[in-house]
Formats: C-alpha cells, sequence, structure tokens
C-alpha cells in the first residue's frame, strides 16, 4: 500500500505540471513573476485548489485575471499531459502565509525592541 492517499500525489502532481504550464505555455507579457506554492485537491478529485504567490503586490489582481481566464487553457493541457480519467476544475488563489509569516516576524521585533 502506497504512503499517502491518491489526492496527495494527484496535488503533488498537478503542481509541477501547472508550475511548468504556467511558465513555459502562457505568453502573456503582464504575467508577472509567480510561485505555484501548493495545489489542495479534495479527496473525490473533482476541485483543485491552487495557491500562487506573487512577488509584486501591484500584480497580484492582474495575474490572478490572467490565471483565471486562462483556466481551460491549463485543464485542457493537463488532459493532454496526465493519465487521469477527470481533470480537476481548477480554483487559483492567492497564498497569504509568507505575508502572515512576515507579520507575526515583525510583532516579535517590535516585543524584542520593547523589551530591551
Amino acid at each position: 500500500m502506497l504512503p499517502y492517499k491518491r489526492s496527495q500525489r494527484v496535488s503533488h502532481l498537478l503542481r509541477e505540471e501547472v508550475s511548468d504550464i504556467v511558465m513555459h505555455r502562457i505568453k502573456d507579457p503582464r504575467l508577472g513573476f509567480l510561485t505555484v506554492t501548493d495545489v489542495d485537491v479534495t479527496e473525490d478529485l473533482k476541485i483543485a485548489r491552487i495557491y500562487i504567490s506573487i512577488l509584486k503586490e501591484e500584480e497580484i489582481e492582474i495575474s490572478l485575471e490572467i490565471l483565471n481566464s486562462a483556466k481551460r487553457f491549463i485543464r485542457s493541457e493537463l488532459g493532454k499531459r496526465l493519465r487521469m480519467k477527470f481533470i480537476p476544475v481548477l480554483e487559483f488563489r492567492l497564498d497569504t502565509t509568507a505575508r502572515y509569516g512576515d507579520k507575526i516576524e515583525r510583532l516579535l521585533k517590535k516585543i524584542r525592541e520593547k523589551g530591551q
């Protein structure tokens, strides 16, 4: 038996493939520097939530708009690359964990400065 669930294996595979498609196949010059940080797939493999991190704050909205408009293209590319009966519906979401970590770090630094 495999050590982890099929949905986890599919999410790792989707993360790699979606990253490759976004980097090499989407030719929109407005698309800024972004990273696919995680993919969360439902247990029934019907929906894939793709979390992305975008370097520049001012490019967040336009990048999400571009990715959402390219969903059908990305899904069709996944259909060509993956041997799955059903390709999940894609949902792009902003990964806010880095910003949250920065906020915690600033708060801790502020507390340390007050203590001294």
